[in-house]
């Protein structure tokens, strides 16, 4: 099974679920910094994860999505993953 990185993301989809991150986190008036914060990630990871360079982990996944107030899934829906 091949490796997906930041890199090799073809589809764009890391940028696509990044790009939902970032739209949740302002909906809600959320700096990067307090959303790393909660989320329990350095900020900018969580930049680099909002821009699509970074492949998140589940975990973090999983803590971006308690920190923005919804559920994994909403995040992966919205981005049409």
């Amino acid at each position: 099974m091949a490796r997906i990185s930041a890199a090799s993301d073809a589809n764009g989809d890391l940028e696509k679920l990044g790009s939902v991150i970032r739209g949740r986190r302002k909906a809600i008036n959320l700096s990067q910094e307090a959303m790393a914060d909660a989320a329990g990630i350095d900020r900018s990871h969580a930049g680099k994860i909002e821009r699509g360079e970074r492949n998140l982990t589940l975990l973090n996944l999983l803590r971006i999505a308690q920190a923005l107030g919804c559920r994994p899934s909403d995040l992966l829906t919205e981005s049409g993953l």
